[in-house]
């Protein structure tokens, strides 16, 4: 899965974090190894002239989606048997995110995960226009979200565990490569 990302914004965040939380999210929706996506994040003013020049509103948001036009419409990117695709871009607006962040009383990157797979599930067809279609995106988006965090920290935990028992073979003389590895 190709995942670029292109930092425009002016504002320092974890880039390599927000590409697993979007290969995360694909991974989850079923989407080909081969697809291709890109994750553009811009000042407030590219994405107030994004808004006003494609949604026609004043302003400002927090992301924007961009499929791809060449796509089947008739069939979204998750479904079964699809092959390589561009899925299109996604443009997030960090200086827009980190007041949402506040408000919702958690962190600039988790905000920005939370809006690169909200703009995910956009690509892959869902929209929160009506009722019905809302509740099945947010539950779906809440779903990857959660288990994105749970495997972040499994991950974590994992590495810190690594790395102390590395400094201890260390300390006691043993070298890290004359461990068996456990999955050979």
């Amino acid at each position: 899965m190709s995942i670029e990302i292109a930092n425009e914004s002016g504002v320092t965040v974890d880039e390599p974090s927000i590409v697993s939380a979007a290969r995360f999210a694909l991974d989850r929706m079923g989407v080909s190894p081969l697809a291709e996506l890109s994750v553009l994040l811009v000042e407030l003013d590219v994405m107030a002239d994004l808004h006003q020049r494609w949604m026609d509103l004043p302003g400002p948001t927090d992301v924007m989606a961009f499929p791809m036009d060449e796509l089947d419409s008739a069939r979204r990117p998750d479904a079964a048997g699809l092959g390589p695709a561009l899925l299109g871009d996604i443009v997030l607006c960090p200086a827009f995110a980190k007041d949402q962040a506040k408000k919702a009383g958690h962190s600039l990157l988790d905000e920005l995960h939370l809006l690169t797979v909200h703009g995910v599930l956009h690509l892959l067809g869902y929209d929160h226009a009506e009722p019905a279609e809302e509740r099945e995106m947010f539950t779906l988006q809440n779903r990857i979200l959660g288990d994105f965090r749970t495997a972040t920290a499994e991950a974590e935990r994992t590495a810190a565990q690594r790395e102390a028992d590395s400094k201890l073979l260390g300390a006691v003389g043993l070298e890290d490569s004359d461990r068996p590895d456990p999955t050979a």
